[in-house]
């Protein structure tokens, strides 16, 4: 796979971002999951790579890009994501975000509805509520456990990140993770969404309840919802066979609907 790795100078930090794909054809933002990077999604990329111009963009003080200064929020990660698009040049897109990126992908595809034109998410919740079972989970993950159950992810954030600091970043994301104000989760902001949208979760998701899942759409017009069997919270690693032709087919059902009503 043919990449263009840079970085862009982007509100008080620096964010690395990959180009590939087909550069005449629509802009495919590529956002992956909490504590992870852009080499995460590689693996849908493959897919997808003939079919759009791909933008993967590591989130700040993940991956490649750097911290910065300022607070991780969901807020801020939307905030940079909007400002490194502008940079590039980029008026309309589609979102592909996995759990972390597709809750920033919620907010961006809400609040910038011009210019998102398609919302894939897998394994994204959009609210965080007071009984959740989720927080106590949220809550006693440790750098040694992340470490113990995804070592691969955390030697390649050591080796490639600017300035590496593990525990650092874990304590940031987790903030991030419990933050239940308005630069956290979109929660009702949802509803605002109006692209065509496809939600995906793994069926043994323990993070992205079913439940919630149907919450969600119940909140977007005319959304669609995969839940993908034999797979837990990244499915799209666990059986890409399955999760991929789903994506694509969403695509070209979506371009289908698009230009009948055009």
């Amino acid at each position: 796979m043919n990449k263009q790795s840079a970085y862009a100078d982007i509100n008080g930090t620096l964010l690395h971002y990959e180009l590939s794909g087909n550069p005449n054809s629509l802009p495919l933002v590529m956002l992956h999951g909490g504590l992870g990077s852009t080499r995460d999604l590689d693996v849908l990329s493959e897919y997808l790579i003939e079919h759009f111009r791909l933008i993967s963009i590591d989130l700040r003080g993940q991956g490649k890009s750097h911290l910065g200064d300022a607070p991780l929020t969901y807020a801020q990660y939307q905030e940079d994501i909007q400002a490194l698009l502008s940079a590039l040049g980029i008026r309309q897109y589609a979102l592909f975000g996995f759990s972390d990126g597709g809750i920033v992908a919620y907010r961006l595809a809400a609040q910038n509805p011009q210019q998102v034109v398609r919302l894939v998410t897998l394994g994204s919740t959009w609210r965080l509520e007071e009984n959740d079972p989720t927080i106590d989970t949220l809550q006693g993950l440790t750098v040694e456990l992340w470490t113990e159950l995804f070592p691969e992810g955390v030697a390649y954030y050591n080796a490639s990140n600017p300035t590496p600091d593990f525990p650092a970043l874990v304590s940031a994301v987790k903030t991030l993770w419990l933050d239940t104000s308005e630069s956290g989760y979109p929660c009702d902001l949802v509803s605002q969404i109006t692209c065509p949208t496809l939600i995906m979760r793994g069926d043994d998701d323990f993070l992205f309840s079913l439940s919630e899942a149907v919450a969600l759409k119940a909140k977007l017009t005319g959304a669609n919802f995969a839940n993908i069997p034999f797979t837990a919270h990244a499915a799209h690693q666990e059986l890409p066979e399955l999760v991929c032709p789903i994506i694509q087919q969403f695509f070209v059902t979506a371009d289908t609907t698009t230009a009948s009503t055009n």
